[in-house]
């Protein structure tokens, strides 16, 4: 945390410095804060160059460091939120007392900070010595290592244990029954049950399946929310209605459908009562499944009705060394010296697989060495001398991390338990906190957490990139243990019920607030954290936020949820990056098509990240500047194209837009679409009705890597812009993008390829009259030789044709009257997924599918039969004839 806050300290003087205009400050008080920055610096350097593990001296001077630094940033940013409010209020007050007494503070913390600095010269020798390891900035990947880590979901040593839990899922009594998976925490239940509930042959048994969380602090409403809506996806039109209670459609679903369910991390008996009302009658005969994970056997007891249940129990030492083995080097053997540390290190871990792995994190991580081994296995031989539980073990994973990867690792750690993060939300509260400059290095941080095994990547998006991940609960309380250690509870708070009570302790420090519980009287308290860089209320009852809101001048991340119009005071937050407004569960029945933006959201230079989901964008008035740092734009409504926003957007790289085709019919000039250079995800939707007609169809630029359409109805004959885009690797086509009974990529490609062939033969007619001529004239002529050449010029510009989607990855189809697909291997050279959905006149797809090499994934929608035993038929073909295993999943 020190690395951090210090560096944190270095990016907020020169804020100050730097704009003399708005911060009048004394010739007495640029020294005082030149001093400072001097100072700071060799701090930070010191920082880098030290050992991650600090101890004694080192370890001492990190904390008075941190602590230091930390004061010092409040005085300055606290200088600057008093000095701001002041100018905005205009009020008759001598501003410099108030400088004054700012500096006083500063030069008390300088005091500290000079003593450090002395240390730091005095002791810099001794730490900068250490085992012939590099000095280089630690946590920093080389950029030949900033590819995603492979996640690997091997179940080493749970083959069996996955053979037994399938026979009870797959046969025995037809009887509704309740099957519990026991153990300790880290001991891989929620590993195993996954691998059952993912097996190809279990899926085939049952009609639907969904997998729920429960965790110590759920709220029952919503479980049933979410079972419920994982349910309503599986099952086809009519079962359940769209003004059915949730109790209503989980009741009619589990009535008719033979089932599957997971309920993980069950902790109570009282949990189980609550939440098994929602399962419907319990007499059902029909082999319907309930698996239950937790570490209680008691309440395992209570659950299945039995004192019978599946125990895991800790790893041999041959299955432990098997686990680390494949988490540390898969594919090499390691040398004999190297080896012998590691199996050490495997039997040390006590059979406990979530200890095995996240050690293995920390060998993958490191020197590969026999001396830097050594010590990360003497470390983990303490630490089983000193406490017979794991988790001092566990903790060995944040004592090896790199300084700039700890916050990170704590920011993650203080999420509720058992929530799935959103990456790409916790990328941009990064950036917001000063712990990375961009995504980019967000993104390497995050792949560094992840090959050490902090992080449990929970899904992925369509692209292969990481969407979701979570903490195991006990890695997550080992955070919450270190941020104490580390005093980061001064600077974050997360799903705190009481901003009140957090106020009167946190106030003047707190940087983050992110709420996840309704709490309407707590924002008036937001007027009080005067330093607040992140501020998320989405999930709060307030109809409005607090007009104190719009003073918090460091503010960078805001997200909200509200029916009412943004104010135009949201300009006066000149810092913000982040602007999320999401429709909160309490404003749909309040909010309109019509809520806007106000045009003042033109004046904020610095917004890099705009999301509104119910608000329109502002057109653009004389004033407006371009939001040159505005990297994404969603999800805005009826956006019109014209050159001069597209000027004003230019360095967008996703942008999102919905249409309504019922109510509007001018031109929104898509053409203009191309003129968005950096653009490379694009969404453009149209919602309730027929699509309006289009003046100018869109123009994609080149750059596009993912599109996704929705009810545009355009002929499938428009995809040969789309097949021709180089980049693209995403294409999700949805309620009716296209329409029409066929899409024909041979025959659309060859039309045009006729056309040429047929101006070839045109050409030779005319050479055909040339030569005749030139036997009685002796002028040169369109010879056989050159029209050969031509021949082959047009050749190689047909198979330059026949060249399309180049680098798909992902195709979904959903919602389609679809009835003929017609196409070939060769056009979809790098499909690795393919999604169809709701295509019920789709009764089959071309064998040549199945031959795409790189092919992994087929999704059907269940309900369509002809497709399934079609692409059944594939898989099998493959399998038998090539040993290829094309997977096969029911929507």
């Amino acid at each position: 945390m020190a690395y951090t806050v210090v560096g944190s300290l270095t990016q907020t003087i020169p804020r100050i410095l730097s704009e003399d205009e708005q911060y009048p400050i004394s010739d007495e008080g640029k020294q005082l804060i030149d001093s400072l920055s001097n100072k700071v610096a060799p701090m930070r350097k010191f920082l880098a160059g030290s050992k991650e593990e600090a101890e004694g001296e080192a370890m001492s001077l990190e904390t008075r460091m941190r602590e230091t630094a930390n004061r010092a940033e409040d005085v300055l940013e606290h200088f600057m939120y008093e000095h701001l409010k002041v100018v905005r209020s205009k009020a008759v007050v001598e501003r410099t007392d108030a400088i004054q007494y700012d500096f006083r503070e500063l030069q008390i913390v300088m005091e500290e900070i000079n003593s450090i600095a002395q240390e730091v010269e005095r002791i810099q020798p001794e730490i900068m010595q250490h085992d012939g390891r590099p000095t280089t900035q630690p946590g920093v990947i080389p950029s030949s290592e900033t590819k995603p880590p492979v996640i690997d979901n091997a179940t080493v040593g749970l083959e069996e244990q996955v053979k037994k839990i399938k026979g009870l899922l797959c046969g025995g009594s037809l009887e509704r029954q309740v099957i519990p998976i026991t153990g300790m925490g880290g001991i891989g239940k929620t590993t195993l049950a996954r691998a059952v509930y993912e097996d190809q042959e279990v899926v085939k048994k049952f009609d639907v399946w969904a997998w729920i969380v429960v965790s110590q602090n759920y709220r029952i409403e919503n479980v049933f929310e979410k079972l419920a809506s994982a349910l309503e996806t599986q099952v086809e039109k009519g079962v359940v209605n769209d003004g059915d209670t949730v109790e209503e459609k989980l009741h009619r679903i589990l009535s008719l459908k033979k089932y599957l369910i997971v309920v993980d991390d069950l902790w109570s008996a009282k949990a189980w009562d609550s939440i098994r009302k929602g399962f419907g009658n319990q007499d059902k005969k029909d082999g319907s499944r309930i698996m239950v994970t937790t570490r209680d056997e008691d309440v395992a007891a209570h659950a299945s009705g039995s004192k019978q249940s599946h125990k895991m129990d800790l790893m041999d030492d041959p299955t432990s060394w098997e686990l680390l083995k494949l988490k540390v080097s898969p594919n090499t053997q390691l040398k004999p010296d190297m080896e012998i540390i590691a199996r050490d290190v495997a039997k040390d871990c006590g059979g406990l697989p979530l200890a095995i792995v996240l050690i293995a994190g920390i060998l993958s991580t490191a020197e590969k060495s026999p001396v830097s081994w050594g010590k990360i296995a003497e470390d983990v031989k303490n630490a089983v001398e000193s406490d017979k539980e794991f988790g001092q073990r566990i903790a060995l994973s944040y004592t090896h991390l790199p300084f700039q990867l700890r916050p990170c690792f704590l920011y993650m750690g203080g999420f509720p338990e058992d929530h799935e993060i959103q990456i790409s939300k916790l990328f941009k509260l990064w950036i917001a906190e000063g712990f990375v400059k961009d995504e980019k290095d967000a993104e390497v941080h995050l792949y560094n957490l992840v090959k050490r095994n902090l992080p449990l990547i929970t899904a992925f998006k369509s692209s292969g990139n990481f969407k979701t991940c979570t903490i195991h609960d006990m890695v997550r309380e080992m955070s919450k243990s270190k941020a104490i250690d580390e005093n980061y509870e001064r600077r974050m708070s997360i799903g705190h019920p009481d901003l009140t009570g957090l106020a009167r302790g946190y106030a003047s420090t707190l940087r983050s607030v992110i709420c996840f519980q309704p709490n309407d009287s707590s924002l008036r308290s937001l007027r009080k954290f005067k330093l607040l860089r992140v501020l998320d209320v989405v999930d709060t009852d307030a109809y409005s936020l607090p007009t104190s809101v719009f003073d918090l001048f460091h503010l960078r991340y805001l997200a909200f949820g509200c029916p009412m119009e943004v104010p135009s005071a949201i300009s006066r937050l000149q810092n913000l990056r982040s602007l999320i407004i999401h429709p909160s569960k309490r404003s749909k029945k309040y909010s309109t098509d019509e809520v806007c933006l106000p045009v003042e959201i033109w004046m904020m230079p610095l917004l890099t990240h705009l999301v509104s989901f119910f608000d329109l964008f502002p057109n653009p008035e004389g004033a407006a500047s371009a939001l040159k740092n505005l990297l994404s734009l969603s999800v805005v409504k009826k956006l019109i194209c014209t050159e001069e926003m597209m000027k004003l957007i230019c360095n967008v790289k996703k942008l999102s837009v919905t249409y309504f085709g019922h109510m509007y019919k001018e031109d929104y000039k898509l053409n203009n679409l191309v003129l968005l250079t950096q653009l490379e995800n694009l969404t453009l939707a149209v919602k309730k009705g027929s699509p309006f007609q289009l003046k100018a169809k869109p123009v994609f630029p080149e750059t596009l890597k993912e599109l996704t359409l929705s009810g545009w109805r355009f002929p499938w004959k428009d995809m040969k812009s789309i097949a021709a885009l180089p980049h693209l690797q995403v294409l999700k086509l949805r309620d009716h993008a296209f329409e029409g009974s066929t899409w024909d990529t041979i025959g659309d490609n060859s039309e045009e390829c006729d056309e040429e062939g047929n101006a070839i033969e045109d050409i030779d007619e005319e050479c055909e009259d040339d030569l005749n001529t030139a036997e009685d004239t002796n002028e040169e002529c369109y010879t056989f030789e050159d029209m050969m050449n031509e021949e082959n010029r047009n050749e190689d510009y047909k198979e330059t044709e026949n060249k399309l989607f180049l680098e798909l990855k992902y195709l979904l189809i959903e919602e389609s009257d679809l009835e003929n697909w017609v196409t070939k291997k060769e056009h979809f050279p790098a499909l690795e997924r393919l999604v169809l959905k709701d295509c019920g006149k789709l009764k089959e797809i071309p064998n040549d599918i199945g031959d795409i090499p790189r092919l992994k994934l087929i999704e059907i929608d269940r309900f369509n039969e002809s497709l399934l035993n079609c692409v059944y038929e594939i898989q099998k073909h493959q399998k038998k004839n090539l040993g290829k295993n094309i997977i096969v999943k029911k929507l």
